[in-house]
Order: C-alpha cells, then structure tokens, then sequence
C-alpha cells in the first residue's frame, strides 16, 4: 500500500509538470481535470457520474433534459406520441448516424432498451421492467408496450445509461471491447482511453448535430489531487477542471485568468452505511450514528457555507421534496444511550476515505472526531479514488461518505437505486425493508400527482427512520475555466453541453 500511495502521488506530480508540453497546441482540444478515471464506457454498467458525464456527449438517448433541468427534450426520438391508455408510445427516430458511419435505426433504439432491461450485467433493470415489448415496426418507428402505465417512464428514457447504442456494433465486438472503444451516438467519438491518465475524445462528424458542435475534441485526465488541479488550471496546464475544493473558491474567483461557476444541482453528500456489519444492522445503531453527527459542522467547516443541510435523500428543489422531513438534532450523549442499549458501547468503525479529495478528508476527520464524544471509534482508511467504488460495491466498508446527483427528472430513479430493491444492494448499503420497496414499486405506478407525492413524502419519512444512510448536506457544482473557455456549463442533472462549449 505504501508504494501504491507513492506511485500515485509521483503520477500527479508528473501531471502536473507534463500538462503545459501536451496541449500547447492543442487549440480545439478542452481539457478538463477530474479526480477518478473512468470506469467503462458500456452505458449499463455503471451508475458512476465519473462515467456518465463523459459518455453524455458520447451517446445520445432518445429524450434529453433540457439545459435548466427541469423539462425533457427530444433527442434521437424527434417526437413521440402516447395512447390514451398510457400503454404503448411510439417514437419517430431522426436521421442519424454512428460515428462508424452506419445508420442509427429504431432497432437499435429497442436493442439499447431490452438490453438495459435484460442483461444480467445491467446495474439498472429494475428501472426498465415495466416495458413488455420494444419493437422496430420500421427503420424510422420504434413501438415500445409497457406492462403498466408508468409516470417516471419518459424521464427514464433520457437517463444517460439507456443511451442509443450499435446493435451491430455491441454483437460483433462484444461488451468489453465496446466498453473500452465504443462506437458513438454523441458529439464526440472516444479516440483513446489511458487508463488511469485520461479519456481522449474528438468531435463526431456523423453525429446529427455535427454542425453545433465547436471543439475539435476534448480530454478527460485524470489529477486525483485537488490542489494540484486547480494549480493546473492557475497555470494554463488545464483549460477547465471539476470538483473545486469549497476552501479555494474565493482566493480562484480573485484570479483575472479564471472563471469560477457556482450551478445549481442536484447533489447530495451522505454518508453510506453497510447494514451487512454487525450492530450497523440494528436501526437503534444507525440512528445514534445520526444523532453522533453535527451536520451544520460539516456544512460552516467543510463547505465554507456553500452547502445546506440536507434532510431526506431527496435534493432540495426537486421533485416531491419534503422539506418537513425529520432532522435529528446533534446529541451525542443521546446517542450512547441508544448504543448502551443496542450492546454497541464499544463500536469501531471502517471508515473509507478517498485520498486527494481534500472536502472528503477534510470531513472524515471531523467526523471521526464527533464519532469519539459518543464513544465511537473510526479508522480512516485512505483508499485511491480508483479503488473505492469497488471496495464500496465488493461491502468492504462499514461507513463511507459518498455523493449522488439526479439523472433524471422524476425522483423514481433514485428511490429504486437506493431503496427500492435489491440487485444492486441499494447502493450498496444492504438496506433491506420490504414495506420501503412495496412503495416504491407502487410510486412508480401511481399516475395521480398528488397522490404520488404522498408516497414520496412517506417514502423519505420511513428512509429517515430506518436510516437507510445519513443525509448530510446539499451543494452546487462548482467548476472552474480559464477565461478563453465559454459555455462550459453544466445543468442540475451534471450534464455537461460540451457540444456548446468554446474554446477562443
């Protein structure tokens, strides 16, 4: 472990020292600096924003979300239309191509749906359940049947892991050489993956909107190391970098060479809990670890005031947010009480830590530190960012903080992943109540608005007691350019409209 910590922190330093030489000329290229590599580029088999924000502009989906996040679009579907019983759409593919030049066709649509559907490697099945039949009926028209009427079901279709992808393509390579070279949908085409270094991509001639796209290509690389990324950007080493520390916002906003963006989103930091291990099965044992915490600590110290408490894993302003939700105050003494009765007085804790992210160390150590008044141990364990979604996944953790931001507009997506079922683990946590999943599937249902939101409401009341994991706080995107960079935007979902951005 050692010398892995060494070779990491030697490969930042060489980033940071090679940077300037690499794009010198590289006039059309928008480098972006990012913590974690990517993980694949098979759109099914990741729920990661390290990998849907870059292959946003690799794919496209049938239906986007617009800009504000707050209303869907069309996309490769330029229309659709619904039958009275809210059984059967029916989409009007647009004239497109693949990056490799071949059509893009409604087969293709309906073998990209099935697919996330049925394939045992989809991380996203359940979402896509309530379709019985998805069908070409001709080149141009895909008919697609569902079991049930399902209010969440267009906003599904914009999720950035139902993107269109080659059915031609997909069978003839296969899944894992697709996922490292795919052929694209998007703007942009994958020209390389360095694993571990960066993601090299360059503009899609074929892609139906060529004519709007303004790069010649952009670079994902990755610089695990927050402060050496933002010197990178101060440096003109990086054009732009994501997952500005909140500690370095005032001092880059006095810089005449940067622009800092503060977006709105749909973030919010929580701290996962493995209700596989041990006493953190017990709800008494989660909800003394609720009360062990002082949220607004976090929010005044870590955040520097950027983010806001957050009571339910709803974000605030999105849809069916309760904002009455149950916040539990910070009591320490309260909490050993519920711990000498669970027979956890003695609790210790694994605490996964992701190295170089300075906000998710700097609130680790906080929250060690609050953890010991009620009598709890918490071992840091510092992993490269790399290795934590694996471990996380693998249930080699007892508590973790980690962070989701909305994909789509209906809050369906989220409350499945998390709490809705269990192919995935709920994220992770092995949070398991049968009366939590009975609702969600029912919510999913539900076609009355106010009677969902109802649903929803009590959805967030049971996650809150059961405490499925510890909501923390919300915050905004906060991204940083130098100032020759335009239209670097990204919306509340985290999409990125790369396809806009310029580069004078």
């Amino acid at each position: 472990m050692t010398n892995r910590w060494k070779s990491i922190g030697l490969a930042a330093l060489f980033a940071g020292l090679t940077l300037s030489a690499s794009y010198a000329e590289a006039a059309g290229v928008l480098t972006i600096g990012r913590r974690e590599d990517s993980t694949t580029f098979d759109p099914i088999k990741t729920a990661q924003n390290i990998d849907n924000w870059v292959f946003s502009n690799v794919y496209d989906v049938l239906i986007r979300v617009d800009k504000t996040g707050t209303k869907l679009e069309p996309g490769l579907a330029e229309s659709w239309t619904t039958s009275d019983d809210g059984l059967t759409y029916t989409f009007k593919i647009r004239d497109a191509k693949f990056s490799d030049g071949t059509p893009l066709t409604a087969e293709d649509a309906a073998y990209s749906l099935l697919r996330i559907r049925d394939d045992a490697a989809s991380l996203w099945s359940d979402s896509y359940k309530v379709i019985d039949t998805a069908v070409a009926t001709d080149a141009h028209t895909l008919t697609i049947k569902l079991k049930n009427p399902s209010a969440p079901f267009l906003s599904t279709l914009a999720l950035p892991n139902a993107s269109v992808i080659s059915k031609k393509g997909m069978e003839s390579l296969g899944p894992d050489a697709y996922g490292e070279k795919p052929i694209a949908s998007g703007a942009f085409v994958v020209e390389e993956w360095r694993r571990g270094d960066r993601v090299i991509l360059k503009k899609n001639p074929n892609f139906w909107q060529a004519d709007r796209v303004k790069l010649d290509g952009v670079e994902w690389i990755s610089v695990p190391d927050d402060n050496t990324r933002m010197l990178n950007v101060q440096a003109g080493e990086l054009d732009t970098a994501i997952f500005v520390p909140f500690s370095r916002v005032e001092e880059l906003k006095k810089d005449p060479n940067l622009n800092v963006d503060i977006d709105a989103s749909t973030r919010e930091d929580h701290l996962l809990i493995n209700h596989a291990h041990g006493a953190l099965g017990k709800k008494e044992v989660r909800q003394a670890l609720d009360l062990a915490i002082d949220k607004k600590a976090i929010v005044d110290t870590v955040t520097f005031g950027q983010g806001t408490v957050a009571n339910s894993y709803i974000p605030k302003g999105a849809l069916y947010y309760y904002a009455d939700n149950l916040q539990r105050p910070y009591d320490p003494a309260k909490a050993k009480e519920l711990l000498a009765a669970a027979g956890a007085s003695d609790l210790t804790l694994s605490y996964l830590v992701r190295a170089g992210d300075e906000v998710d160390e700097q609130t680790a150590v906080l929250v060690q530190q609050q953890l010991q008044k009620a009598g709890i141990t918490a071992n840091l364990q510092k992993v490269d960012p790399s290795q934590e979604w694996d471990m996380i996944v693998a249930g080699d953790y007892d508590v973790s903080v980690n962070y989701w931001t909305n994909d789509i507009l209906d809050p369906d997506q989220k409350t499945t992943f998390v709490l809705g079922h269990d192919s995935n683990n709920n994220y992770s946590t092995n949070y398991k109540s049968e009366a939590v999943k009975e609702l969600v599937a029912k919510a999913r249902l539900e076609l009355d608005p106010k009677k969902r939101e109802q649903m929803y409401v009590d959805l967030q009341k049971m996650a809150k007691d059961d405490v499925n994991w510890i909501d923390l706080y919300y915050s905004p995107y906060i991204n940083v350019s130098r100032k020759n960079i335009e239209n670097f935007y990204q919306n509340p979902l985290g999409r990125f409209f790369l396809e806009d951005t310029v580069k004078n």
